[in-house]
């Protein structure tokens, strides 16, 4: 039976869902054929010759800090990851092209199922402007969720953290926090926000998974704010990425 290799790209890649999700995922179907190992390289220019060295490869998850920088390298890339300029999952075609596709859309699309109610009509104030607030933004957008970015450093029509005031997020219910702030070891640190003007109205959700409660969450959750972490999001994204490379390379 041929051969199938996946893996992650990414740098550096100490902690990897990916790699176990999939490992334990093949091992639980019984699927020997298959296999998934991470590939931490040290700059994007690494990539076609880590595909040359590796012929049985046939699909890519892409990480931190490639999302965006890994779109010259594309083929072609799907409607999503074109429309906010980030790929996280790669199918390497048996011909050698690569297409780019971005399974976050998916993935935070229905973690929101599960944390908002369907009459959920608001604003949503994302904390970050990286790779990962892009596929936040257009599910937010296509849901008709007026966004609002919160950044240390605001570009223009953004908002520095200073600016969150009980006016903003009144008009904001749903917090997103796409940054690394609090992320274990960090364990410590969260977004400067005005936590105590939150209420039973409000949903944090946070794409971080390590630790589970976040302080940002742990905040939110002190005033009885719905929360959810990005444990959700990597599940969905993940079984997403693996349909992709499904459908578009031979088994």
């Amino acid at each position: 039976m041929l051969k199938r290799k996946f893996g992650l790209i990414g740098y550096p890649l100490s902690h990897s869902f990916s790699s176990k999700y999939f490992s334990e995922k093949f091992e639980k179907e019984g699927l020997s054929s298959v296999s998934y190992e991470n590939f931490p390289i040290e700059k994007i220019e690494l990539l076609p010759s880590l595909i040359e060295q590796n012929p049985d490869l046939v699909g890519l998850n892409v990480t931190i800090p490639y999302k965006q920088q890994v779109i010259p390298y594309m083929d072609e890339l799907s409607v999503g990851a074109g429309d906010i300029g980030a790929v996280n999952t790669i199918v390497v075609h048996m011909s050698g092209k690569l297409s780019g596709h971005n399974s976050d859309i998916y993935g935070f699309d229905q973690s929101l199922n599960i944390l908002i109610p369907e009459t959920f009509r608001s604003g949503a104030l994302i904390l970050g402007t990286g790779g990962a607030s892009k596929a936040v933004e257009y599910v937010c957008q296509r849901r008709g969720f007026p966004v609002t970015f919160v950044s240390r450093t605001p570009g223009e029509g953004q908002l520095a953290y200073q600016d969150v005031d009980e006016e903003l997020l009144r008009q904001h219910r749903l917090i997103i926090n796409t940054t690394p702030l609090g992320m274990h070891p960090h364990i410590e640190q969260c977004p400067v926000l005005p936590y105590e003007l939150l209420d039973s109205g409000y949903y944090l959700f946070d794409l971080i998974y390590n630790p589970a409660v976040t302080q940002f969450l742990q905040r939110g959750k002190d005033q009885q704010s719905h929360i959810m972490n990005g444990m959700e999001m990597l599940i969905f994204q993940a079984e997403k990425s693996w349909q992709i490379w499904n459908e578009n390379t031979s088994m």
